[in-house]
C-alpha cells in the first residue's frame, strides 16, 4: 500500500496546487466534469492494469474503442435492433477479440506487444472501412434513451459513468484481490513458468484476463459514444490505449508483471484527469497533453525501477547478515 499512499498524497498535493492557482478547479461543475471523464477512462483502464499484472500490455485499446463505437451505431441506426440485443452484440464482439489476442499469444507464444500492435492498425481500418471513413451518429437518441442516460445521465448527483466505474473498480476489486483467480493472475505476472508447474492453468489465466480487459473496453466504447453522440472512426479513441496504460503504470503497475492494485489503478486514473485539467485552467497549450502523460510515465517507470532496485539490495544485505 506504499505506493497507493504516495501517489495519492501526489494526488492531493496537485489538487490542492491547481485549486490555489485556479479557483474553477473546485467549482461544482469541474468537479462532476472531471468525475464523468475519470468514470470514462478509468473503466478501460481497469482492463489495461490487468493485462499489465500479467506481464502483458494491450495496444489496441483506442482502436477497439473506434471499431466498438462504430458498430454500436451501426446495429442502431442501419440495422434497426434493439438496445439490449446492440449491446449484447458489441460486447460479444469485444470479448471474442480478447480471446483472439489471449489465444495468439498463449499458443503461438507471440509477444502482447505485437499481437495488440496489429489491433491497433487492424481494428482502426476496419472501422473505417465500414464507415466509409465517415462520421455516423445517434440523432436524438431516440428509442435508446436508456444507453445516452448511462453516457450523460446523473445518479443521486453523480456523473453516470462514475458511478458505473465504481460498481465496476468494486467487481474488479474483489477479483483480484479476494479470489483464488486474482491469486493466479499474480503468480502468472511474476513467473508464468514456475506458476505452469505449480499446476496453475496459465493459458486459461492470460486469455480470460484479455477478455475481461476486452469488456471493459467495450463498455468504455458505449460510453464514449454517446458522449459524444457520434463515433467518427478516424479519430475516436485516439492514443487511449496510452492513457490507460499511463494510469496503470504511475496507479503502481509495473510493466513487468506480478504488481498493481485496483486503488492505484483508479489513483492514477484520477492523477491523469487532474493534470490534464490542470493544463486547460492554466492556460497551458492542449499541445502539450501528451508530453505532460509521456513524462509521468516515464517518471513512473523510473521510480518503480529505483524502488525494485532498493528492494533487491536490502534484500541481499539482509541474507549477508
Amino acid at each position: 500500500m506504499k505506493k497507493e499512499f504516495g501517489i495519492f498524497i501526489l494526488l492531493v498535493l496537485l489538487c490542492a496546487v491547481t485549486g490555489i492557482k485556479n479557483p474553477r478547479f473546485f467549482s461544482e461543475f469541474n468537479l462532476l466534469d472531471m468525475a464523468n471523464v475519470i468514470g470514462m477512462f478509468g473503466i478501460f483502464s481497469l482492463g489495461a492494469g490487468l493485462v499489465i499484472i500479467t506481464s502483458g500490455i494491450d495496444l489496441s485499446v483506442g482502436s477497439m474503442i473506434s471499431l466498438i463505437g462504430m458498430l454500436l451505431v451501426m446495429a442502431l441506426i442501419d440495422w434497426h435492433w434493439s438496445w439490449p440485443l446492440a449491446v449484447v452484440f458489441v460486447f460479444a464482439v469485444s470479448m471474442v477479440l480478447g480471446l483472439i489476442h489471449g489465444l495468439l499469444i498463449t499458443r503461438f507464444r507471440i509477444q502482447p506487444f505485437i499481437i495488440t500492435l496489429c489491433g491497433l492498425l487492424l481494428y482502426r481500418g476496419i472501422a473505417r472501412y465500414i464507415a466509409k471513413d465517415m462520421t455516423k451518429g445517434f440523432g436524438d437518441c431516440s428509442g435508446f434513451e436508456h444507453l445516452q442516460w448511462l453516457a450523460s445521465g446523473y445518479l443521486l448527483k453523480l456523473p453516470m459513468p462514475f458511478v458505473l466505474l465504481i460498481v465496476i473498480s468494486i467487481i474488479v476489486w474483489v477479483v483480484l484481490h479476494c479470489s483464488v483467480y486474482g491469486r493466479y493472475l499474480y503468480a502468472v505476472g511474476r513467473n508464468e513458468e514456475a506458476a505452469r508447474f505449480s499446476g496453475i492453468n496459465t493459458r486459461l489465466i492470460i486469455v480470460s484476463t484479455y477478455m475481461i480487459a476486452a469488456l471493459l473496453t467495450g463498455i468504455s466504447a458505449i460510453l464514449f459514444a454517446f458522449y459524444t453522440n457520434s463515433v467518427e472512426p478516424s479519430t475516436q479513441g485516439n492514443f487511449y490505449e496510452l492513457y490507460g496504460i499511463a494510469a496503470a503504470v504511475v496507479g503502481g503497475c509495473s510493466l513487468r508483471g506480478g504488481e498493481g492494485s485496483v486503488i492505484g489503478i483508479l489513483i492514477g486514473v484520477a492523477l491523469l484527469q487532474v493534470l490534464q485539467n490542470l493544463v486547460n485552467l492554466l492556460n497551458i497549450p492542449s499541445s502539450l497533453n501528451f508530453a505532460v502523460m509521456g513524462a509521468v510515465v516515464l517518471i513512473g517507470v523510473i521510480a518503480d525501477q529505483l524502488i525494485k532496485q532498493r528492494a533487491m539490495k536490502k534484500s541481499f544485505r539482509g541474507k549477508n547478515v
